[in-house]
């Protein structure tokens, strides 16, 4: 008496080197997790940093960061708090297999981005011209003109940094966007979008520290 054995079925979106989908999604966070200990532990290091030589030059720190303008910091801050929504509802449509909302909450989230960076444009071309710039390029004179150097060689380094991550994540973001016109997340399978979205809330994270720390504190 012969037996009949069901093919199994896999996923099309499942790597060779793992078993199963759950398999793979759970290896997916604990690998992104892992990344974001190490860009917390990268920004962390400059946060220490930033709080030392304040503690050094406070004075100086004080009337350098008079210098940045709070409202387009805050506008930056609505814009990430906003596309940090959006992207949330992205992961929620991908969830519940909403091809179009997907689409139209990754595209907001992607203009977002872009606006953010433009924003930042502003800011840093009113520094250019002011010559409040890192180091031995700063020019703008003043009280403590090195303490002053000092603290917009955090600035840049802080803010740009981030800036690159905001890059990083507009690429990523384009990715997913390409791939959900193609119909590629459902709900079996939308692990890029849930993954794409943890590090687009480190990003948001990230500048809800910078923002009070290089804008409101003096």
């Amino acid at each position: 008496m012969s037996e009949t054995t069901t093919p199994t079925t896999h996923s099309p979106f499942l790597q060779h080197h793992y078993a199963e989908m759950e398999q793979q999604v759970d290896a997916g966070k604990i690998g992104m997790w892992l990344f974001l200990v190490t860009e917390i532990l990268l920004f962390g290091g400059l946060f220490v940093g930033f709080a030392i030589m304040s503690g050094r030059h406070h004075d100086a720190f004080r009337l350098a960061h008079e210098h940045l303008s709070r409202p387009l910091g805050a506008l930056n801050t609505v814009i990430l708090l906003v596309s940090s929504f959006t992207m949330v509802m992205a992961v929620h449509s991908a969830r519940h297999s909403r091809q179009r909302a997907l689409v139209r909450y990754l595209a907001a989230t992607l203009a977002l981005a872009g606006a953010f960076l433009v924003v930042k444009y502003f800011e840093y071309s009113h520094k250019f011209h002011d010559g409040l710039l890192p180091g031995k390029f700063y020019s703008a004179g003043g009280p403590e003109p090195a303490g002053q150097a000092m603290f917009f060689s955090f600035y840049f380094m802080m803010t740009g940094l981030h800036g690159l991550h905001i890059l990083g994540g507009m690429i990523v973001l384009t990715w997913l966007l390409v791939r959900s016109r193609r119909g590629h997340f459902s709900s079996a399978y939308y692990a890029p979008v849930d993954l794409g979205g943890l590090y687009w809330h480190l990003v948001d994270m990230i500048w809800i520290y910078l923002f009070p720390l290089l804008y409101l504190i003096g």
